[in-house]
C-alpha cells in the first residue's frame, strides 16, 4: 500500500507489494495520484483507447499503479457506457437439478468463458413468476444474450419478456416463431441405436417406444425405420412396441415382447433398458447371447454400470449448452428453417455381442 506520505506525482514502483488490507475499494482517483496523471488519463489506460495521445512512459506509469494498488475496473460503468456486459445468461426450468442435463450449463460456461464472457444461471423448476424475475434481472445486468434451455428436448413457448434480449434455445425449439435453437438429433440417435444391433448381426430387431408424446419419441423412431431401409431390413410395424419411459415400462413390455421371433431390442432410454434387463432374466434369457439389447441416453449412473453394462447412444448435452453460447455469438450458424441438430454419439459396450469372424 503507498504510504500517505508518498509524492503522489511519483510513480509506483512495479515490484511494490499489491495492497490488500484497504477499507473501500480503490477509486481511479487514487491511481490518477498515485501515477501522477488525471483520472481522464486513468480512464484512457484502462479501456486501451489506441488512438489516444499518452506517451508510452506515461502508460506505463499508470498500468503500474494500478497493479500496485490492485485497482480493479467498475464492471457496471464499462456496462453502462458500452450498453452490454461480459455477462451470458442462462434460463433453465431444471437442467441443474436433473442427473445428466446439468452438462448442459458445463458446456456452456465452457464455452463462454473460453471468448471471454461469464454465466448468469437461474434455475427455476418451471415457476413463471421467477423466470421473468430471473430474465428482467439479466437485463438489467445488460447481458450480452440468453439462453433458454429445458430438461429434455420439447417445444417451448418464448416467454415476453425474453423477446427482449438476444437469445438461443437450448433442448428446446419453437415451432410458431422462428428462433435460434440447438437439439439433439434424435434421428440420427435412433439410427445409429439400431445400426449397433446390425452390425452384431441382428436382423429381427424389436423397440420399445415411449408413450409420451416427444420430439423424442417420433425422431428415434424414424431413426429406427431409416436403420432397417439403409440395411435392406423390411420394416415390421407388430416389432414397435410401446411403454411408459421408465425401468417399469422396460420389465412391464417384456411379456408382448417375447411373443415375437426377435434377436434384438433397442429402448427408448436407459431406463426402459434396465428395467428389460429385468424381465429377460426372469425369463431365463441371457444379454447379449439370447437377445442384444441397445438403450438411449448414455446415463453414467445407469448404462456403464447394467451387467453387461448397456450399448446406448449419448445425448449430446454438454455439446448443446457449447453450440448455444457459439450461436449466440454469431459464431456458429442455425440453418434458416429448423433448429441446429447436434449429433448424438453411440456408446458401444457389452450388451451386444461382437460378431464372430468367418
Amino acid at each position: 500500500m503507498i504510504s500517505q506520505e508518498k509524492d503522489p506525482g511519483t510513480p509506483a514502483t512495479p515490484d511494490a507489494p499489491v495492497g490488500t488490507s484497504r477499507a473501500h475499494p480503490v477509486t481511479l482517483r487514487e491511481v490518477a495520484e498515485a501515477a501522477g496523471v488525471s483520472t481522464a488519463t486513468v480512464s484512457l489506460v484502462i479501456n486501451k483507447k489506441k488512438n489516444a495521445r499518452i506517451a508510452d512512459e506515461t502508460r506505463q506509469r499508470v498500468k503500474d499503479a494500478i497493479q500496485h494498488l490492485g485497482y480493479r475496473p467498475n464492471a457496471m460503468a464499462k456496462t453502462l457506457v458500452s450498453g452490454t456486459s461480459k455477462f451470458i445468461g442462462l434460463v433453465a426450468d431444471g437442467v441443474a437439478t436433473t442427473p445428466f442435463a446439468g452438462q448442459i450449463i458445463h458446456g456452456a460456461q465452457d464455452e463462454a468463458w473460453k471468448h471471454g464472457y461469464a454465466l448468469l444461471i437461474a434455475n427455476t423448476e418451471g415457476n413463471q413468476d421467477l423466470e421473468n424475475d430471473a430474465i428482467n434481472m439479466m437485463l438489467e445486468y445488460k447481458v450480452r444474450g440468453i439462453l433458454y434451455s429445458t430438461w429434455f428436448h420439447r417445444t417451448t413457448d418464448i416467454p415476453e419478456t425474453l423477446r427482449e434480449a438476444d437469445f438461443v434455445l437450448v433442448n428446446c425449439f419453437s415451432p410458431e416463431t422462428p428462433a435460434r435453437a440447438v437439439v439433439p438429433n434424435e434421428a440420427q440417435g435412433g439410427q445409429s441405436a439400431t445400426d449397433i444391433l446390425i452390425r452384431g448381426g441382428h436382423r429381427r430387431i424389436a423397440f420399445i417406444n415411449a408413450t409420451t408424446p416427444a420430439p423424442a419419441r417420433d425422431g428415434r423412431l424414424e431413426g429406427y425405420k431409416s436403420a432397417l431401409e439403409a440395411a435392406g431390413i423390411p420394416f415390421d410395424p407388430t416389432l414397435v412396441l410401446e411403454a411408459f419411459p421408465d425401468q417399469e415400462g422396460g420389465y412391464g413390455a417384456t411379456k408382448e415382447l417375447l411373443k415375437h421371433d426377435i434377436t434384438a431390442v433397442y429402448c427408448y432410454n436407459d431406463r426402459m433398458a434396465m428395467g428389460l434387463y429385468d424381465g429377460l432374466r426372469e425369463n431365463g434369457l441371457s444379454i447379449p447371447d439370447d437377445i442384444a439389447v441397445v438403450g438411449f441416453d448414455n446415463q453414467e449412473v445407469i448404462a456403464a454400470h447394467l451387467r453387461p453394462p448397456l450399448s446406448t447412444v449419448s445425448l449430446p448435452h454438454y455439446e448443446l449448452g457449447a453450440a448455444g453460447v457459439r450461436l449466440l455469438l454469431g459464431l456458429d450458424q442455425a440453418p434458416a428453417d429448423s433448429a441446429l441438430k447436434i449429433e448424438c454419439p453411440a456408446v458401444e459396450r457389452a450388451s451386444v455381442a461382437v460378431p464372430s469372424k468367418a
